[in-house]
C-alpha cells in the first residue's frame, strides 16, 4: 500500500473517532411541535373581551372523566358531540385537588356535597380534612376500604388549537399517579407547564372484581424555552380569570 492510501485511511479513522457516540438509551425528551394557539396569539384579550366581565366558573368547561367499566376510551366533548379518544396530549397549566363528600351513599346525579374542599387540605368552612373522620379509609361503607370523601385531581390540559384548557378529572385511584409524575418532572425542576404530557388509559380490576380505568402519564416533549414561558405566563394569567370568579364551583359530582 503507497503512502498516499494509507494517509488517506489514517486520516478517514481519524474523523470517525472524533465523531460523537450516539447514545443506545434514549434519555432526553424530543421537542415539541409548535401549534399552541393560546401561546402565539393574544388569547387572553379575546377571552377578556368576550367574557365581559362575566366569570369564567368551571362549569361552563368541558370536562373529561374516568370512563366506566374498565374502559380505555376518553369521551370528549366536541362541537358535533361527544368524540372517542384513546389518548390525551396537551400542557397541563395547572392543577387543583379537589374533595367532596355526601351525607347519603347513593346521592341523585347533581346533588350538591355537603362539605367540600379546593386542595384536599383545608375545607369550604376552615376545618382540616386530615382530622375529619370521613377521610378515614373504610369511611364509606363496611365492604370497600375507600374513603367517604371523595377525592379527585382536576387537570386544565391546554390542547393545540384551543385557548381554553380542557378539564380533566382525574379520580382517587390515579391520584397517586398524577402525584407521582409531577414529583418525577420536580426532581429535575422541570416545570409542569414546560412539558407536552400524554395521558392513556389502562384496564385495572379492583378487589372486588370489578372493572376500572388508571391513568396513566408521561412527558411526550418538550417546549422550547420561549414556550415554556409564554405557557407560564398565559396559566398565570389565566388561572387569574378563573379565580376572580370568586365563587365556590362544583369541585365534585355525585355518581
Amino acid at each position: 500500500m503507497d503512502n498516499e492510501k494509507l494517509k488517506s485511511r489514517m486520516i478517514g479513522k481519524i474523523q470517525e473517532l472524533q465523531q460523537p457516540e450516539e447514545s443506545t438509551a434514549d434519555t432526553a425528551l424530543s421537542p415539541a411541535c409548535s401549534g399552541y394557539l393560546a401561546l402565539t396569539n393574544n388569547a387572553l384579550d379575546i377571552i377578556r373581551a368576550n367574557l365581559k366581565s362575566q366569570p369564567l366558573t368551571l362549569d361552563l368547561f368541558d370536562i373529561v372523566k374516568s370512563p366506566s367499566g374498565g374502559s380505555t376510551v376518553f369521551s370528549v366533548p366536541g362541537l358535533a358531540g361527544d368524540e372517542a379518544a384513546k389518548e390525551l396530549t396537551g400542557i397541563i397549566l395547572d392543577y387543583t385537588t379537589p374533595r367532596a363528600y355526601w351525607d347519603t351513599p347513593d346521592p341523585v346525579e347533581g346533588t350538591p356535597p355537603v362539605c367540600m374542599s379546593q386542595n384536599s387540605i383545608i375545607s369550604h368552612d376552615g376545618k382540616a380534612c386530615a382530622l375529619c373522620p370521613f377521610n378515614d379509609f373504610g369511611s364509606k361503607d363496611g365492604d370497600s376500604n375507600a374513603k367517604a370523601c371523595k377525592e379527585s385531581v382536576l387537570l386544565f390540559l391546554l390542547r393545540p388549537g384551543s385557548v381554553i384548557p380542557l378539564l380533566v378529572r382525574v379520580p382517587v385511584t390515579s391520584k397517586p399517579r398524577f402525584l407521582k409524575y409531577s414529583t418525577r418532572l420536580l426532581s429535575s425542576l422541570t416545570p409542569i407547564s414546560s412539558v407536552v404530557t400524554k395521558i392513556t388509559l389502562e384496564k385495572a380490576t379492583s378487589k372486588q372484581g370489578k372493572p376500572y380505568a388508571l391513568f396513566h402519564f408521561e412527558a411526550a416533549g418538550t417546549l422550547s424555552p420561549e414556550e415554556a414561558a409564554n405557557a407560564k405566563a398565559y396559566a398565570q394569567q389565566f388561572m387569574e380569570i378563573v379565580n376572580a370568579a370568586e365563587v365556590m364551583p362544583e369541585l365534585a359530582e355525585a355518581s
